[in-house]
């Protein structure tokens, strides 16, 4: 592969030139309810071609390998006619690396129908208490090997296996319906979804109790969030902001995220690091060819790093950070999060409750919104604290505020990171859904506007 995508790039002669070709086979099964909606196996191919010349970019997608030195001619072509000024990209070095898959148990070696009687025995777990309604039940692994080179040199391969499941429970006495939901998900082999019969469990257990839980009647309180909770905090609402190709456009907030501002404690760090084994934003390389590394975007409660691809770092005057990720081939790469999460400090969930007088332990993700700087969050489910210990539990709550207040409003980190892959993705623009991770240790955070009914 090496050479034939070599041979056929040395022919093109442009300002600069990458291939990106992947080889993907998936698996998929899922069930609604008792029904089996979708049971099969899937491959496909291609490629995708970015050229620059002249002020000109541009982005061509292919499927047939054989038609690739005429789609290298017709991405030049298509680049030359797109002459919009001068298109800089932050240079870096020529990689030349093949990434070989590290598996534990390989889904491929498992049969289809082995796979059937997996998934048929979590949802009848997820169906058997008498008031589960209904259930939905997502599996998939996909084997992807990607080949990027660049005409400056790069050559990488890289191998990968992505693993998710989706457990959600459905229950329902007369109009109440109440649902939970676990994600579970990873790079790596066929153990990350074996053996989670206990999980099926506890999500038809979470649905069930919401039905008894009564609705939270709201007000502003010091709030005590789980992990889940900390790691889409720290994606939504704050890594959004971090991409520099939202940023550059975005004069205002430019303005606010400018590097060097403090938002939190010293004890505040936030990370967005790709090179975790296992997690579902894994990778060394990203879709330039760059080599992928631990950013810190908050560091020691001060902003002091941005994601970037090449061409914003080279806007912005700043090192690229590894972050340039497209969806599939079909697409060309735009900044987008790899694994993010707060970092761990000293604080002990229970030193955190005992220190409430009065306040709200929030846990689990049922959704949300994000709008600039603000955003609406609704846990699964609460606890009220009264004089540092849990009390009763609430349902239908949602969390709102400023991002920028609320992290500063952040009191106490506590010492369990726990990072969270998931069964969806990220999504932006069009680019849905794309593999990450987040996660974080339990926060302790100030005077937060808690709504309910």
């Amino acid at each position: 592969m090496k050479a034939h995508l070599m041979s056929c790039l040395n022919k093109v002669r442009a300002d600069y030139v990458e291939i990106r070709y992947e080889e993907i086979r998936a698996t998929e099964i899922h069930y609604v309810g008792k029904e089996l909606e979708r049971i099969g196996e899937w491959e496909e191919k291609g490629g995708g071609i970015r050229a620059k010349l002249k002020g000109g970019w541009s982005f061509v997608s292919f499927n047939d390998l054989e038609s690739l030195e005429k789609n290298l001619d017709l991405a030049v072509k298509q680049a030359r006619l797109l002459r919009r000024g001068k298109i800089k990209l932050a240079p870096v070095a020529p990689h030349d690396e093949i990434i070989s898959l590290d598996l534990g148990k390989d889904p491929r070696r498992i049969s289809l129908e082995e796979k059937y009687f997996l998934l048929s025995r979590y949802n009848q777990i997820l169906l058997s208490p008498e008031d589960i309604q209904t259930s939905d039940l997502k599996y998939a692994d996909i084997h992807t090997i990607k080949y990027f080179v660049n005409s400056e040199g790069t050559y990488i391969q890289q191998e990968k296996m992505d693993m998710t499941l989706g457990m959600t429970a459905i229950a329902r006495k007369g109009n109440n319906i109440q649902t939970a939901h676990e994600g579970i998900g990873g790079t790596g082999g066929y153990e990350i979804i074996e053996g989670k019969e206990k999980e099926a469990e506890e999500v038809s257990r979470r649905a069930l109790s919401l039905l008894d839980a009564e609705p939270f009647p709201g007000g502003r309180y010091t709030i005590i969030v789980d992990p889940k909770l900390a790691g889409i905090f720290a994606h939504e609402a704050f890594g959004h902001l971090s991409e520099a190709d939202f940023l550059y456009e975005n004069k205002r907030l430019a303005r606010i995220m400018r590097l060097g501002r403090v938002f939190g404690s010293e004890e505040l760090d936030i990370i967005d690091e790709a090179p975790i084994k296992g997690e579902g934003g894994y990778y060394l390389y990203d879709d330039e060819g760059v080599p992928a590394g631990k950013t810190y975007l908050i560091r020691q409660g001060k902003l002091v790093r941005r994601l970037h691809s090449r061409e914003t770092a080279a806007k912005m005057g700043e090192a690229p950070t590894g972050n340039a990720r497209a969806v599939s081939y079909e697409y060309p790469p735009i900044v987008r999060m790899s694994n993010t999460y707060i970092a761990p400090r000293g604080k002990t969930l229970e030193e955190m409750i005992d220190e409430v007088e009065e306040g709200l332990y929030v846990k689990g993700f049922r959704g949300g919104q994000t709008n600039l700087e603000m955003f609406t969050f609704s846990p699964e489910e609460g606890y009220i604290i009264k004089k540092g210990k849990l009390g009763k539990k609430f349902r239908d709550m949602n969390l709102t505020g400023n991002i920028f207040t609320t992290l500063s409003n952040i009191d106490a980190v506590g010492r369990d990171l726990v990072l969270f892959t998931g069964s969806g993705g990220c999504g932006k623009g069009s680019q849905y859904p794309l593999s990450v991770a987040t996660g974080g240790p339990h926060l302790r955070i100030k005077d937060v506007v808690v709504g309910g009914r």
